[in-house]
Protein backbone atom coordinates (compact mmCIF):
# COMPACT_ATOMS: atom_id res chain seq x y z
CA UNK A 1 0.00 0.00 0.00
CA UNK A 2 1.31 3.42 -0.94
CA UNK A 3 2.28 5.61 2.04
CA UNK A 4 0.26 8.75 2.74
CA UNK A 5 2.24 11.71 1.37
CA UNK A 6 2.00 15.46 1.82
CA UNK A 7 4.15 18.31 0.59
CA UNK A 8 6.71 20.11 2.72
CA UNK A 9 4.71 23.31 2.20
CA UNK A 10 1.56 21.70 3.64
CA UNK A 11 3.48 20.84 6.80
CA UNK A 12 5.06 24.29 6.84
CA UNK A 13 1.58 25.83 6.68
CA UNK A 14 0.54 23.77 9.73
CA UNK A 15 3.62 24.87 11.62
CA UNK A 16 2.86 28.51 10.79
CA UNK A 17 -0.65 28.10 12.18
CA UNK A 18 0.93 26.76 15.38
CA UNK A 19 3.81 29.26 15.58
CA UNK A 20 3.12 32.26 13.31
CA UNK A 21 6.26 33.82 11.86
CA UNK A 22 5.16 37.28 13.00
CA UNK A 23 5.86 36.17 16.59
CA UNK A 24 9.56 35.78 15.81
CA UNK A 25 12.17 38.32 16.91
CA UNK A 26 13.52 40.57 14.16
CA UNK A 27 17.03 39.07 14.43
CA UNK A 28 15.80 35.50 14.08
CA UNK A 29 15.74 33.19 11.05
CA UNK A 30 12.80 30.79 11.35
CA UNK A 31 11.06 29.15 8.42
CA UNK A 32 11.45 26.52 5.73
CA UNK A 33 15.24 26.74 5.60
CA UNK A 34 16.05 23.66 3.52
CA UNK A 35 13.61 22.53 0.82
CA UNK A 36 14.62 19.42 -1.08
CA UNK A 37 11.29 19.25 -2.93
CA UNK A 38 10.35 15.73 -1.82
CA UNK A 39 6.91 14.72 -0.63
CA UNK A 40 6.77 13.71 3.01
CA UNK A 41 5.45 10.55 4.69
CA UNK A 42 7.61 10.67 7.83
CA UNK A 43 8.79 13.61 9.97
CA UNK A 44 11.43 13.77 12.69
CA UNK A 45 10.97 16.44 15.39
CA UNK A 46 14.02 17.69 17.27
CA UNK A 47 15.47 20.61 19.21
CA UNK A 48 18.72 20.78 17.21
CA UNK A 49 19.67 19.53 13.78
CA UNK A 50 23.06 17.92 14.31
CA UNK A 51 24.91 15.40 12.11
CA UNK A 52 23.62 12.66 14.42
CA UNK A 53 20.03 13.84 13.92
CA UNK A 54 20.50 13.94 10.13
CA UNK A 55 21.73 10.34 10.23
CA UNK A 56 18.81 9.36 12.45
CA UNK A 57 16.34 10.94 10.01
CA UNK A 58 17.95 9.27 7.00
CA UNK A 59 18.03 5.86 8.71
CA UNK A 60 14.37 6.24 9.70
CA UNK A 61 13.20 7.21 6.22
CA UNK A 62 12.22 10.75 7.21
CA UNK A 63 11.98 13.25 4.37
CA UNK A 64 11.62 16.23 6.74
CA UNK A 65 13.06 17.43 10.04
CA UNK A 66 11.15 19.98 12.14
CA UNK A 67 13.42 21.68 14.68
CA UNK A 68 13.35 24.53 17.17
CA UNK A 69 16.86 25.88 16.56
CA UNK A 70 17.53 27.15 13.02
CA UNK A 71 19.91 25.02 10.98
CA UNK A 72 20.89 28.20 9.11
CA UNK A 73 21.18 31.30 11.27
CA UNK A 74 23.86 33.58 9.87
CA UNK A 75 24.26 34.18 6.11
CA UNK A 76 26.11 31.33 4.42
CA UNK A 77 29.32 32.27 2.59
CA UNK A 78 30.31 28.72 1.69
CA UNK A 79 29.15 25.12 2.14
CA UNK A 80 31.31 22.11 2.95
CA UNK A 81 30.50 18.49 3.80
CA UNK A 82 30.92 19.35 7.50
CA UNK A 83 27.98 21.79 7.35
CA UNK A 84 24.69 20.31 8.51
CA UNK A 85 22.72 22.09 5.78
CA UNK A 86 25.01 20.43 3.20
CA UNK A 87 24.35 17.04 4.83
CA UNK A 88 20.59 17.63 4.67
CA UNK A 89 20.65 18.43 0.96
CA UNK A 90 22.98 15.51 0.29
CA UNK A 91 20.44 13.13 1.86
CA UNK A 92 17.39 14.89 0.38
CA UNK A 93 15.97 15.89 3.78
CA UNK A 94 14.13 19.21 4.15
CA UNK A 95 14.17 21.31 7.33
CA UNK A 96 11.55 23.55 8.94
CA UNK A 97 12.87 25.53 11.91
CA UNK A 98 10.60 27.44 14.30
CA UNK A 99 12.61 29.40 16.84
CA UNK A 100 11.53 32.50 18.77
CA UNK A 101 8.07 32.26 17.21
CA UNK A 102 7.70 28.84 18.88
CA UNK A 103 9.03 30.31 22.15
CA UNK A 104 6.18 32.84 22.11
CA UNK A 105 3.42 30.69 20.60
CA UNK A 106 0.35 29.44 22.41
CA UNK A 107 1.22 25.86 23.34
CA UNK A 108 4.85 26.57 22.46
CA UNK A 109 8.12 26.18 24.33
CA UNK A 110 7.33 28.39 27.33
CA UNK A 111 3.75 27.24 27.75
CA UNK A 112 4.97 23.63 27.76
CA UNK A 113 7.44 24.66 30.47
CA UNK A 114 4.71 26.45 32.43
CA UNK A 115 2.55 23.33 32.27
CA UNK A 116 5.37 21.09 33.49
CA UNK A 117 5.71 23.22 36.63
CA UNK A 118 1.98 23.41 37.31
CA UNK A 119 1.66 27.14 36.78
CA UNK A 120 -1.87 28.56 36.99
CA UNK A 121 -3.42 31.68 35.48
CA UNK A 122 -0.25 32.42 33.58
CA UNK A 123 0.37 35.66 31.74
CA UNK A 124 2.73 36.65 28.94
CA UNK A 125 5.76 38.81 29.72
CA UNK A 126 9.24 39.65 28.35
CA UNK A 127 7.94 40.78 24.95
CA UNK A 128 5.86 37.65 24.55
CA UNK A 129 8.42 34.93 25.09
CA UNK A 130 8.03 34.35 28.87
CA UNK A 131 5.18 33.14 31.04
CA UNK A 132 4.49 34.03 34.69
CA UNK A 133 1.87 32.49 36.95
CA UNK A 134 0.94 31.12 40.34
CA UNK A 135 2.30 27.88 41.78
CA UNK A 136 1.76 25.99 45.03
CA UNK A 137 4.23 27.46 47.56
CA UNK A 138 7.64 25.81 47.26
CA UNK A 139 11.17 26.65 48.36
CA UNK A 140 13.82 27.35 45.76
CA UNK A 141 15.88 24.22 46.58
CA UNK A 142 12.72 22.11 46.32
CA UNK A 143 11.85 23.71 42.98
CA UNK A 144 15.39 23.13 41.70
CA UNK A 145 15.20 19.44 42.67
CA UNK A 146 11.81 19.20 40.95
CA UNK A 147 13.30 20.74 37.80
CA UNK A 148 16.13 18.20 37.87
CA UNK A 149 13.64 15.33 38.08
CA UNK A 150 10.81 16.41 35.77
CA UNK A 151 12.98 17.87 33.02
CA UNK A 152 15.37 14.94 33.18
CA UNK A 153 12.44 12.63 32.55
CA UNK A 154 11.57 14.51 29.35
CA UNK A 155 15.07 14.62 27.85
CA UNK A 156 17.15 12.03 26.02
CA UNK A 157 19.60 10.33 28.37
CA UNK A 158 23.31 10.93 27.76
CA UNK A 159 25.83 8.11 27.61
CA UNK A 160 27.14 9.12 31.02
CA UNK A 161 26.21 11.55 33.78
CA UNK A 162 22.83 13.11 34.52
CA UNK A 163 20.54 14.34 31.74
CA UNK A 164 20.04 17.69 33.47
CA UNK A 165 22.23 19.84 35.70
CA UNK A 166 20.44 22.52 37.72
CA UNK A 167 21.99 25.44 39.61
CA UNK A 168 20.18 28.12 41.58
CA UNK A 169 20.58 31.41 43.40
CA UNK A 170 18.19 31.54 46.37
CA UNK A 171 16.92 34.92 47.60
CA UNK A 172 15.28 33.17 50.56
CA UNK A 173 11.71 33.86 49.46
CA UNK A 174 9.19 31.04 49.11
CA UNK A 175 8.13 30.76 45.48
CA UNK A 176 4.44 31.48 44.96
CA UNK A 177 4.69 33.30 41.63
CA UNK A 178 7.00 31.69 39.07
CA UNK A 179 8.35 33.09 35.81
CA UNK A 180 9.73 30.83 33.07
CA UNK A 181 11.80 31.70 30.02
CA UNK A 182 13.34 28.77 28.20
CA UNK A 183 16.86 28.78 26.82
CA UNK A 184 19.08 31.80 27.35
CA UNK A 185 16.66 33.83 29.47
CA UNK A 186 18.83 34.87 32.41
CA UNK A 187 19.34 38.40 31.12
CA UNK A 188 15.57 38.99 31.42
CA UNK A 189 15.51 38.74 35.23
CA UNK A 190 14.41 42.38 35.50
CA UNK A 191 11.35 41.57 33.34
CA UNK A 192 10.50 38.80 35.81
CA UNK A 193 10.87 41.21 38.73
CA UNK A 194 8.60 43.72 36.99
CA UNK A 195 5.74 41.18 36.84
CA UNK A 196 6.05 40.25 40.51
CA UNK A 197 7.80 36.90 40.20
CA UNK A 198 9.51 35.35 43.21
CA UNK A 199 11.73 33.21 40.98
CA UNK A 200 12.80 33.02 37.35
CA UNK A 201 13.38 29.52 35.98
CA UNK A 202 15.37 29.59 32.76
CA UNK A 203 17.92 27.59 30.81
CA UNK A 204 21.03 29.74 31.04
CA UNK A 205 22.07 32.63 33.29
CA UNK A 206 25.53 34.04 33.89
CA UNK A 207 27.30 34.95 37.13
CA UNK A 208 26.24 38.60 37.06
CA UNK A 209 22.59 37.78 36.35
CA UNK A 210 22.56 35.58 39.46
CA UNK A 211 24.28 38.19 41.64
CA UNK A 212 21.97 41.00 40.55
CA UNK A 213 18.77 38.98 40.69
CA UNK A 214 19.54 37.72 44.20
CA UNK A 215 20.44 41.24 45.38
CA UNK A 216 17.07 42.49 44.13
CA UNK A 217 15.13 39.69 45.85
CA UNK A 218 14.53 37.41 42.86
CA UNK A 219 15.63 33.79 42.96
CA UNK A 220 17.09 32.34 39.79
CA UNK A 221 17.14 28.72 38.63
CA UNK A 222 19.20 27.74 35.57
CA UNK A 223 18.19 24.27 34.42
CA UNK A 224 20.00 24.13 31.08
CA UNK A 225 19.22 25.36 27.58
CA UNK A 226 18.57 21.88 26.21
CA UNK A 227 16.54 20.72 29.23
CA UNK A 228 14.17 23.69 29.19
CA UNK A 229 13.51 23.44 25.45
CA UNK A 230 13.63 19.79 24.39
CA UNK A 231 10.26 19.00 26.05
CA UNK A 232 8.47 21.04 23.36
CA UNK A 233 9.36 18.39 20.78
CA UNK A 234 6.63 16.10 22.13
CA UNK A 235 4.07 18.92 21.85
CA UNK A 236 5.12 19.72 18.28
CA UNK A 237 4.86 16.05 17.35
CA UNK A 238 1.35 15.83 18.81
CA UNK A 239 0.25 18.95 16.90
CA UNK A 240 1.49 17.48 13.62
CA UNK A 241 -0.08 14.07 14.28
CA UNK A 242 -3.44 15.71 14.96
CA UNK A 243 -3.26 17.94 11.88
CA UNK A 244 -1.84 15.30 9.50
CA UNK A 245 -2.98 11.88 10.76
CA UNK A 246 -1.62 10.06 7.72
CA UNK A 247 1.95 11.26 8.32
CA UNK A 248 4.19 9.40 10.76
CA UNK A 249 5.80 11.80 13.23
CA UNK A 250 8.76 10.76 15.36
CA UNK A 251 10.66 12.55 18.14
CA UNK A 252 14.44 12.39 17.93
CA UNK A 253 16.30 10.09 20.29
CA UNK A 254 19.70 11.15 18.91
CA UNK A 255 19.35 14.82 19.91
CA UNK A 256 21.05 15.15 23.30
CA UNK A 257 22.51 17.90 25.42
CA UNK A 258 25.95 18.70 23.95
CA UNK A 259 27.34 18.97 27.48
CA UNK A 260 28.29 16.07 29.73
CA UNK A 261 27.62 16.73 33.43
CA UNK A 262 29.64 15.28 36.29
Amino acid sequence: MKAFMVTVNEIYAEMQRYAPLELAESWDNPGLLVDCGREVSRVLVTLDITPEVVEEAAAGGCELIVSHHPVIFSPLKKLTPRDVSFQLVQKGISAICMHTNLDAAEGGVNEVLAGIFGMRDWEVFADGCGRVGEVDPITVPELARKAQAVLGGRCNRPRSGPAVQVKFADSGRTVKRLAVISGAGGSMFEDALAVGADCLLTGEANHHHACDAKRLGLSLIAAGHYATEFPVTAAVAEKLRAALPGVEVLVSTANKDPYTYL
